[in-house]
């Protein structure tokens, strides 16, 4: 199992009614356990507790205690004489309500939460199902957690609308996914008035057997392409007004919603009422492309590159270095004004760049490295002199087909989807004047690929001056 089927089965597991006696067996099947060794648990020939739990040799022991005792019972697992002869890595305890959890042989925090949402910390117990990779998707957890879910809603809705997933409408399909993760992110984190908003407006407008759901959505992102004092002329209806016009084009162009099922509007709340403000919104360029390319679905834990880790390339290759000279620059103007244009000559480029996390957050640094030097210079209102066109990328696809040969493509429209939701975000944490951005321009939906020629590249480089390159190391 990987871990977004891992992340599923235990959500499955939190929602279903607590079983007291099932508990623990259930928990290792969703790790990943043969059905033959949780029978011979359950037999009690494999089972080594002595606490009337269940104790799995070198892996877990678990303990369901009644209500009001979970903290005294993880302590109870934790002082075991079996716990440690049988070197369980492992000790959990819950009551149903609660559940705590430790991992004995590392320094992480251990878990303490309520019982239905232990599957937000299902990179916690990873180790169980042989996943080594545990701190990287640990976390990030729920960005895994939501790309599950939207895996989940985009397979329902191509039972119901298979003409979706052909070739000449993947990019409408692609382009829906992209309104939805806007909107689910929007509504979580202040974009939109009210948290919730985009949820709750389809919870209370469609109907439960889900036969206008799709028209209740085109209506939304018909109002999110409308301006205000144009609603009235074209139709838009007051429920739908407190959406705010949305420029840029996001929502402009084919209006079409894919027909939804009961399941698949369940599925949607479902997704909408998670708390998106824990969202990583530098990967939404990886979730939708493991959301909606076959070969990558179910794969984000075990691509995607964490932001600690991405640091660890790209501060000693440049950033270290940028961060240096602006110490060194102090409150020197003329120092800082060259710093800020050397940064403007540098370009990053990655010639693997998947969904392009490198590159967004190679610009994300960059900018709040410009912006602490125009804060220095009295200037925190200039314009960024960093232009997006220095972030480039090539994404190399697999074909299906005799030959087999990888295409390539620009990899700043996945990295600019990603750019225009980081920095509506940073305006709002931070002081940092990260300016405003055109959003469909800087950031076009998903499967909207942005086909640049050589030629064409030629003539936008064309008399510019020599600039620093920072590339991704081993390459060539």
């Amino acid at each position: 199992m990987n871990a977004v089927e891992i992340e599923e089965a235990i959500s499955q597991l939190a929602e279903q009614p607590f079983d007291a006696a099932n508990f623990p067996y259930a928990f290792l099947e969703a790790f990943g356990n043969m059905e033959t060794t949780v029978k011979r648990l359950r037999a009690g020939a494999s089972n080594k507790s002595d606490l009337g739990g269940v104790l799995q040799t070198s892996n877990i022991h678990i303990k369901v205690c009644a209500e009001g005792e979970v903290t005294k019972t993880l302590t109870t697992l934790r002082e075991s004489p079996s716990t440690t002869r049988v070197k369980a890595k492992f000790i959990l305890a819950t009551d149903g309500q609660t559940l705590e959890a430790e991992n004995l042989a590392s320094d992480d925090a251990p878990v303490a939460c309520a019982y239905k949402d232990f599957p937000d910390h299902f990179g916690f117990f990873l180790p169980l199902a042989g996943i080594s990779t545990v701190r990287q998707i640990s976390e990030n957890s729920f960005d895994i957690r939501a790309t599950s879910r939207l895996n989940r809603l985009y397979i329902e809705l191509l039972k119901d609308n298979p003409e979706w997933g052909t070739a000449a409408r993947r990019h409408d399909m692609n382009h829906f996914m992209a309104r939805l993760i806007f909107c689910f992110f929007a509504e979580d984190t202040d974009i939109f008035i009210g948290k919730g908003l985009f949820t709750d407006t389809i919870a209370q407008m469609s109907a439960k057997d889900s036969s206008n759901t799709d028209a209740v959505i085109e209506t939304l992102f018909r109002a999110m392409n409308t301006k205000l004092e144009e609603r009235d002329r074209e139709g838009v209806p007051r429920w739908a007004n407190s959406f705010p016009y949305v420029n840029g084009g996001l929502f402009s162009g084919n209006m079409d919603v894919p027909r939804f099922s009961k399941i698949a509007r369940s599925y949607l709340l479902h997704i909408g009422n998670l708390d998106w403000t824990k969202i990583n919104p530098d990967i939404f360029g990886s979730m939708i492309q493991a959301v909606a390319e076959d070969e990558e679905r179910g794969a984000l834990g075990m691509h995607y590159t964490s932001v600690p880790n991405i640091l660890k390339v790209l501060n000693p290759l440049f950033l270290d270095d940028l961060r240096a000279k602006r110490a060194e620059a102090g409150d020197n103007l003329r120092m800082l004004l060259n710093l800020r244009k050397r940064m403007a000559k540098i370009r990053v480029f990655d010639p693997a760049c998947g969904s392009g996390n490198f590159l967004v957050i190679a610009y994300k640094e960059m900018r709040a490295i410009e912006a602490e030097i125009n804060k220095r210079r009295g200037e925190p209102e200039i314009r960024s002199e960093i232009p997006l066109t220095n972030f480039r990328g090539i994404r190399a696809a697999r074909l299906s087909g005799r030959n087999r040969a990888p295409r390539t493509r620009d990899c700043r429209v996945p990295m600019r989807r990603a750019l225009s939701r980081t920095e509506t975000r940073a305006c709002r944490v931070s002081a940092a004047p990260f300016g405003k951005l055109d959003y469909m321009r800087q950031c076009a939906p998903a499967g909207l690929v942005e086909h640049l020629p050589a030629d064409r590249n030629r003539r936008q480089d064309a008399g510019r001056r020599p600039v620093q390159h920072a590339a991704r190391p081993g390459t060539d």
